[in-house]
């Protein structure tokens, strides 16, 4: 008994997951055709099964080549038939990769019994490109009307002008790269004329990515800026103020208590410093006869040795 003949090799059937090499998902809402087709075609180029979805004339001259004879052999017969299985295999393998591309929704508009990889495609094609003037004039007013205060930075900004840009040429209306950074500058706000300047008169006119990117470091700058400031501001708001000084406590004059006028002989004891308040700079003066402090009297005799009646009283005298 003969064994079974084995299925022929083909690059192709050694793909196991399409989204490694179209990480893009083709949706109605989120247009991104043209990014979608360009990266789905490289893949079946790379695996050789691009006349999948682009039949050329050489598969006309291979098909006209391999016509079975009249009468052919059981081998021709056999070799017919397996080219011919290997060819739906691939075909319902790229059958796969463009239904595991894109969204539910456009799966339900495109899915047909029986369809071909080369049906499927013709069809998502006619949905993107129908209607390309009325497309054109809506996707142009939306980039000439985009702008920076609309977005939440630079980044956000310059991605939806490059999928504007990326929709018109979809729809037969490219943008080239002088008018996108241009279009670019022209959507900036005030705080940006310095950066915007610069961009406008370098010559030529940077790169689209170039000239974000020049913008994208500015944003930058001003944001290090602003921070700074807020810091410098939030220390000063939060710095204690000056605590007041204590108010000095002053005790009251002793007031005299004996008769209005000093001895011009006599000797007056002097209060001393108390504790805790400022002994006063420079003489002071009485104010009136009432402020005299006490004449000294009678001295203590025990301590000083004398008789009590040793020491007159020189206040008394005339």
């Amino acid at each position: 008994m003969a064994s079974p003949k084995s299925t022929p090799f083909h690059p192709a059937l050694t793909v196991s997951n399409i989204k490694n090499f179209i990480p893009i998902t083709l949706d109605m809402e989120n247009v991104e055709y043209s990014s979608w087709a360009e990266l789905f075609k490289i893949t079946p180029r790379a695996y050789q099964v691009l006349d999948h979805i682009f039949p050329s004339s050489d598969d006309d001259d291979d098909d006209s080549s391999t016509t079975m004879p009249d009468s052919p052999t059981p081998e021709q017969i056999l070799n017919k038939a397996e080219s011919q299985a290997l060819w739906t295999r691939l075909d319902a393998i790229v059958l796969q990769w463009i239904y595991g591309t894109i969204s539910h929704e456009l799966l339900h508009t495109i899915i047909e019994p029986d369809s071909t990889a080369q049906e499927a495609w013709d069809r998502i094609t006619d949905i993107f490109q129908d209607n390309k003037h009325t497309r054109a004039v809506h996707l142009e007013s939306q980039f000439s009307n985009t702008r920076l205060e609309d977005f939440p930075n630079v980044l956000s900004y310059c991605k939806a002008l490059k999928t504007l840009a990326t929709k018109l040429a979809n729809v037969g209306s490219p943008v080239n790269n002088d008018r996108l950074v241009l279009r670019m500058v022209n959507g900036l706000s005030e705080s940006y004329d310095t950066i915007a300047s610069i961009i406008q008169q370098t010559k030529p006119l940077p790169l689209f990515f170039n000239a974000r990117s020049m913008v994208v470091l500015e944003e930058t700058r001003k944001s290090y800026q602003a921070g700074t400031h807020s810091s410098a501001a939030a220390l000063i708001h939060t710095a204690p103020a000056a605590q007041p000084m204590p108010a000095v406590h002053r005790p009251p004059r002793p007031q005299g208590s004996g008769r209005g006028r000093s001895s011009r002989t006599g000797r007056s004891r002097q209060p001393g410093p108390s504790s805790g308040s400022p002994t006063p700079a420079g003489p002071q003066r009485p104010s009136g006869p009432w402020m005299m402090p006490p004449p000294l009297a009678v001295l203590d005799a025990a301590a000083l040795g004398y008789s009590p009646v040793s020491i007159p009283d020189f206040s008394r005298s005339q």
